[in-house]
C-alpha cells in the first residue's frame, strides 16, 4: 500500500450544483437553519453554528450535481506535500497548490477521483466566530453519501490515496469511511452511476434534532424518511429534499470511534438495522429516486481528457 497523499482531519464543506439556486438559498437559510456569509449572482456560501467560514455552497447549474468536497488538513506544507504525491501517482491536479481566491480563502489543492468528483484539501481557511448552540440549527456538515458504479474502486481510492479508514459495511451495498473519530465523513452506495445521494447536517443533540424537525413542521415540511436511528453509525436520521430535490438529512449522536478498539462490521440490510428505533419504516420510492439522482460526470464535463487517466489503486485496505 502506498503512503496516502495526506491525512484529512475533518470534512469542512460541500459544494453542490443546483437548478434552483434562489429557492434553495431561501430554504437552507430560512427553513433549514444555515446563515448566508457571502452571496453572488450565481452562488452562495452558508455557515452553521461552528467556526467554519461555510459548510455549504451552492452554485447555479443546468443540472444538479456535486461541485466539490472540501477536507481540512493541518498546514499549508501538508497541501504542498499532497500535491507532490499526487504528481508522483500521476493524478492530475486541477488547481493549486496555492492561495484560494474563493470565499473562505485558504491554501488549497484540488484534484478529482476516478469518477470525476472534485476533492479539495485546504489549510488555513478563514474562520468565523462560533454561534450559540441554543437554537435547533446545524453545527455543520457531518457526512456526505455518494453513489458509485464501483464501490470497491471507490474504497480503494479513498483509503489508499486519502488515508481514510473503513468503519463498517452494509453488506456489499454501502461502505462507511472516516477521517477522524466520527463514524463516517464519506459513505459510498452502489448504484448505476456516480451522483450525490445526500448531505447530512449535524445537530448538537437528540433534543436539537427533534426541535429542528418541529421547526420544519411549522414550515409545512414533514420528513420523507424518519425520524429514526441507523445501525451503522448509530446516528439519528430524518431525510428531506430541498427545492431542487437534492436530499438533505438532520442527524445527531454519530458514533465516535476509538481507533484501538474499533472492529469493522458487515451489517445485514434488514429494516431492524436500517432503523434501530423501528419508527421510520422503509424509505419510500420517491426518496430512493431522489437519492439516486442523475448521472454526474463531475470534473469530466469540463476536463474530458481526464476520464480514464485516474486509476484506482490495486489494493483495498
Amino acid at each position: 500500500m502506498s503512503t496516502p497523499i495526506a491525512q484529512p482531519k475533518t470534512l469542512r464543506s460541500v459544494e453542490l450544483r443546483t437548478t434552483e439556486l434562489a429557492n434553495s438559498v431561501d430554504f437552507y437559510t430560512e427553513v433549514w437553519g444555515l446563515r448566508t456569509v457571502e452571496r453572488e449572482v450565481d452562488a452562495a456560501w452558508m455557515r452553521g453554528t461552528g467556526d467554519n467560514h461555510h459548510v455549504l455552497s451552492l452554485s447555479e447549474a443546468n443540472a444538479n450535481g456535486l461541485g466539490c468536497i472540501s477536507f481540512g488538513v493541518a498546514t499549508p506544507e501538508e497541501v504542498d506535500e499532497a500535491a507532490r504525491r499526487l504528481e508522483s501517482r500521476a493524478i492530475p491536479v486541477l488547481e493549486g497548490p496555492g492561495l484560494s481566491e474563493r470565499p473562505g480563502g485558504g491554501y488549497v489543492v484540488r484534484f478529482c477521483d476516478p469518477e470525476g468528483r472534485v476533492i479539495e484539501l485546504a489549510a488555513e481557511m478563514l474562520a468565523v466566530p462560533p454561534l450559540s448552540r441554543d437554537e435547533a440549527v446545524p453545527i455543520g456538515v457531518t457526512h456526505i453519501v455518494l453513489n458509485t458504479a464501483d464501490v470497491d474502486a471507490a474504497v480503494a481510492f479513498y483509503t489508499d490515496v486519502l488515508g481514510m479508514r473503513i468503519s463498517d459495511w452494509s453488506e456489499h451495498q454501502m461502505v462507511f469511511l472516516r477521517c477522524n473519530s466520527y463514524h463516517h465523513c464519506v459513505a459510498f452506495n452502489s448504484d448505476e452511476w456516480a451522483s450525490v445521494n445526500h448531505v447530512a447536517y449535524e445537530m448538537p443533540s437528540v433534543d436539537h434534532f427533534m426541535r429542528g424537525l418541529g421547526r420544519l413542521r411549522h414550515h409545512g415540511m414533514l420528513p420523507m424518511w424518519g425520524p429514526g436511528r441507523h445501525g451503522p453509525g448509530n446516528n439519528t436520521f430524518s431525510y428531506f429534499t430541498d427545492p431542487a430535490r437534492l436530499v438533505c438529512e438532520y442527524t445527531s449522536d454519530v458514533q465516535q470511534i476509538v481507533e484501538a478498539d474499533h472492529l469493522c462490521r458487515v451489517w445485514r440490510r434488514v429494516p431492524g438495522l436500517a432503523d434501530l428505533w423501528g419508527t421510520a419504516g422503509p424509505p419510500p420510492k420517491e426518496l430512493r429516486a431522489d437519492m439516486s439522482g442523475y448521472q454526474d460526470p463531475g470534473a469530466f464535463a469540463s476536463h474530458p481528457e481526464l476520464r480514464g487517466l485516474i486509476r484506482e489503486p490495486e489494493t483495498v485496505t
